[in-house]
């Protein structure tokens, strides 16, 4: 694993691997639900990733839909490509909510709503919190590539 993905707490955070990414729960919760799709290569720019993990995509993002909204029925979700200090290529995946979210007694408002996200504002779990998390959307993720 590259050292964005090491940075966003993998292992502990890692909900799905595939073969060219992994989907891992994104250590500040902006929004409950709120994801780090990454790249396990070493590139650092979209264009260079290999076509296999293009292809890969439209399964990976499928299946994290589908989880989300089983886990929480958000009402539009954001694909964020950053990349200002984590240099290799990823994504923060925004489930995007009207009104205030509740999981383990603690609740996630999403400031930007309806604009841009809030990412400044986040509840970051702590370590009891952000396992209830992970195991939540694991039991729930949808068995990768099932159509």
């Amino acid at each position: 694993m590259n050292t964005t993905i090491v940075k966003f707490g993998y292992p502990d955070t890692l909900i799905q691997d595939y073969e060219h990414w992994c989907v891992l729960l994104r250590p500040a919760q902006a929004t409950l639900g709120a994801l780090i799709l990454a790249h396990k290569g070493e590139e650092t720019a979209f264009s260079e990733i290999p076509s296999a993990a293009f292809a890969e995509l439209g399964r990976v993002t499928a299946d994290i839909e589908i989880s989300l909204r089983a886990f929480r029925p958000f009402e539009r979700i954001n694909y964020l490509m950053l990349m200002m200090v984590d240099p290799h290529v990823h994504f923060h995946v925004l489930p995007r909510y009207s009104k205030p979210q509740e999981f383990g007694g603690v609740t996630f408002d999403d400031k930007g709503w309806p604009a841009v996200p809030n990412l400044g504002s986040a509840v970051t779990p702590d370590e009891t919190l952000r396992n209830q998390l992970v195991t939540e959307l694991k039991t729930l993720w949808r068995t990768p590539g099932a159509r």
